[in-house]
């Protein structure tokens, strides 16, 4: 029997069983080095939130700390000091995946809307979204969703491709929606759906083979993926530190070796998505609420350790 050599990855992803806490730091350390396809960009400071007006210097502040690890930002909202990330992201010479916030406010969509075209004409959008989770939220119902999708692709430059955020499934059971679609844009989180770290890339893939069922061999783009380092369990996942190094190390792998272009969640923690996502929600970044590096950072892990 011969052994591929570039194939190294098994399908549950990299043996790190035997890791103690500081090799997995350093396989961590590694890895964020060698770079990442996309990262979400997390704009709010600690007490700020949605709809709060972020400005251009808190935005540049955290576009230098990732610069080194990323090739691709993603944004999600055109408003409020929003649109300033894909101008400044040019700055840095990262790409941007630029996104408008949709909802049930019909001003709000509208104005978000608007700043995704005026952005896209700028030169400052290489790939548009129009709306994430709408659909799974049920802030617009799938009509309302398509009117949107098809506004824009009428009033941007052709050679912007086009997509809609959300869940996996909802692309395997909307085909008009996917069909509007230039790429997909599918979030993948086996994390919400209690799957335990130990399966969770094994859990991704499938989630990922799904959506290529219903492409019609369109790119599909994982928008977000990621684990939380603290916070309460759903069923087998369970947040911790090892846990969500050993998750972002098997993504950045499978990233890699397949291909895949990966959006990862997020790059900062932010204190305001506790509201929305109970006690996990303030810790999905790779750097935490005070812009430092959590998983090489050994005071972090102690921290950690006291708080749990």
């Amino acid at each position: 029997m011969s052994v591929r050599k570039d194939k190294v990855m098994a399908l549950a992803g990299v043996d790190l069983d035997n890791k103690t806490t500081k090799g997995l730091q350093n396989v961590f350390k590694r890895v964020l080095k060698g770079g990442m396809h996309g990262l979400c960009f997390s704009p709010y400071e600690e007490g700020q939130k949605p709809s709060d007006i972020i400005s251009e210097k808190q935005i540049r502040q955290r576009m230098k700390i990732i610069k080194p690890y990323t090739k691709w930002i993603r944004s999600f909202s055109c408003a409020d000091g929003n649109e300033a990330i894909p101008r400044i992201a040019r700055e840095f010479g990262i790409k941007t995946l630029v996104g408008a916030w949709l909802g049930d406010n019909p001003e709000i969509n509208q104005k978000e809307i608007a700043g995704l075209i005026k952005l896209a004409h700028e030169g400052y959008v290489d790939i548009a979204a129009v709306g994430n989770e709408v659909m799974y939220r049920g802030d617009l119902n799938e009509r309302e969703l398509l009117s949107f999708i098809y506004q824009v692709k009428d009033a941007i430059p052709h050679t912007i491709p086009i997509g809609y955020v959300d869940a996996y499934y909802e692309f395997v059971q909307r085909p008009k929606i996917t069909e509007a679609c230039d790429l997909i844009l599918a979030n993948c989180y086996p994390f919400w759906e209690g799957c335990s770290v130990e399966y969770a890339l094994l859990y991704m893939k499938d989630m990922f083979n799904q959506v290529i069922k219903v492409a019609n061999g369109k790119k599909i783009i994982i928008s977000e993926t990621g684990w939380p380092s603290q916070g309460e369990g759903l069923h087998g996942a369970l947040p911790s530190f090892e846990n969500a190094i050993k998750y972002f190390i098997n993504t950045q792998h499978w990233s890699a070796e397949d291909n895949i272009d990966i959006f990862y969640f997020s790059s900062f923690d932010e204190s305001w998505k506790v509201g929305d996502e109970g006690s996990v929600g303030a810790y999905w970044g790779l750097w935490d609420k005070n812009e430092k590096l959590k998983f090489s950072n050994n005071s972090f892990f102690i921290n950690y350790k006291k708080s749990n």
